[in-house]
């Protein structure tokens, strides 16, 4: 989407409009966009959290996963826990 169409749907999505904050967590989800997602996130997305739980974790985002769980994801907190035990079970190996 060319950046013209994505400030109009930030406009939009400032505006309180959820179907534009909707279509900007699907886009910056399928782009990878973490920076996007973050901003979202801060404004109130939970839909922008679970994609940035699904990346970070994709990723293996230890960092990520942390800081989002200090903010009270619980799903931040369950793949941080996840990952940490993989991390664990492969170091005894």
């Amino acid at each position: 989407m060319p950046d013209r169409g994505l400030d109009g749907l930030r406009a939009r999505a400032a505006d309180g409009d959820q179907d534009a904050v909707d279509q900007l967590v699907e886009l910056a989800g399928e782009r990878g966009d973490m920076d996007e997602l973050r901003r979202l996130a801060a404004a109130g997305s939970t839909d922008a959290v679970d994609q940035l739980v699904e990346l970070a974790g994709e990723r293996g985002d230890v960092g990520e996963l942390r800081r989002l769980a200090a903010a009270g994801s619980r799903d931040a907190a369950d793949v941080l826990a996840e990952l940490t035990e993989q991390q664990d079970d492969d170091g005894d190996g």
